[in-house]
């Protein structure tokens, strides 16, 4: 065999190890998600969708579950290796009463998404008739509860919060008159508010406490993050650029019609809904009023220590 057609065999062998090698190279992260279709928690999926999180060399393996303690729950356990979403007063209380966990990035800062809504016939017209009324959240723990315990103290309502599960099933459950208001989280039920079937009554931007904080938070275990820290940094990055990507390409508007199912006409104000900065995830935004929520709403008996806050926020970069 000549010298020139050595090096051609080689070299093709070589572009197939490297190809392999590409192949080979996908990490596997375990990713727990809430609320399926929702724009913000819906990075990872999209990020996916897109081909962001392969060009990391990261390949998401999804579960969706109804809220944030869910996941939380679940990575506790190990079954999986990182919970997007969830709400930072869970993520507090369980990380106090001692939970291996260790928060790596704020998923959304204040509440641009969250609302309460009643049906178009419902006699509620305004926050102040809640008073005896029953208000939903999804699960105990998650954001919704914790930004309806803050519109509660802040209102002086004597409301009953009342958990009911999915944005789907809340749905139902309010149209049904079993509960008498309903949470959603925009886009979700936006077609419905258009179309005159429920009415808005207030939106998380009501509450003042949730305007400049972290109210979400994306989360992994200590053992994950001490064995696997490389691959949670390039979560971290993937996640980032995703965000990047979902406020600039057409493409990514695209991905999320088809992941939610939402009309077009929905799908296409989402970016004004969520704006871009609500969803910054390098940094944990308003510690100080973070820990005043997560007291008066009993997910801890006092503040984290500040060596408490330094073990906790563990963002890789």
């Amino acid at each position: 065999m000549s010298w020139a057609r050595l090096s051609t065999v080689l070299a093709g062998l070589a572009l197939l190890v490297g190809a392999e090698r590409g192949a080979w190279s996908q990490e596997t992260l375990k990713v727990a998600i809430p609320q399926r279709g929702a724009w913000d928690a819906g990075v990872a999926e999209l990020g996916q969708r897109g081909g962001i999180f392969k060009k990391h060399g990261l390949d998401l393996e999804i579960l969706y579950v109804q809220a944030g303690p869910e996941s939380i729950q679940a990575v506790i356990g190990g079954s999986m290796d990182i919970a997007t979403a969830a709400g930072v007063s869970a993520a507090v209380g369980t990380f106090a009463k001692g939970a291996p966990i260790r928060i790596i990035g704020s998923e959304m800062i204040g509440a641009p998404d969250l609302y309460w809504y009643v049906p178009a016939s419902s006699p509620i017209k305004k926050i102040d008739d809640f008073k005896g009324k029953t208000v939903a959240f999804s699960l105990t723990g998650s954001s919704s509860h914790a930004g309806l315990l803050a519109l509660i103290a802040q209102y002086k309502l004597t409301a009953i919060p009342t958990s009911t599960g999915t944005i789907a099933a809340t749905i139902t459950q309010t149209m049904t008159g079993q509960v008498d208001v309903g949470f959603g989280a925009a886009p979700f039920g936006l077609d419905l508010a258009e179309d005159g079937k429920i009415r808005i009554i207030a939106t998380g931007n009501d509450v003042a406490s949730l305007r400049s904080r972290t109210v979400r938070v994306n989360l992994t275990n200590v053992n994950t993050l001490q064995k696997r820290r490389d691959t949670i940094v390039r979560f971290n990055r993937a996640y980032q650029e995703t965000v990047a990507w979902m406020y600039s390409d057409p493409a990514a508007l695209k991905h999320y019609g088809e992941y939610s199912n939402l009309p077009e006409k929905i799908v296409l104000r989402v970016r004004e809904l969520i704006p871009k900065e609500n969803m910054a995830t390098d940094r944990v935004e308003g510690i100080e009023q973070i820990m005043a929520d997560a007291v008066a709403g009993k997910f801890i008996p006092a503040p984290l220590t500040s060596d408490q806050l330094k073990e906790l926020l563990q963002i890789a970069k």
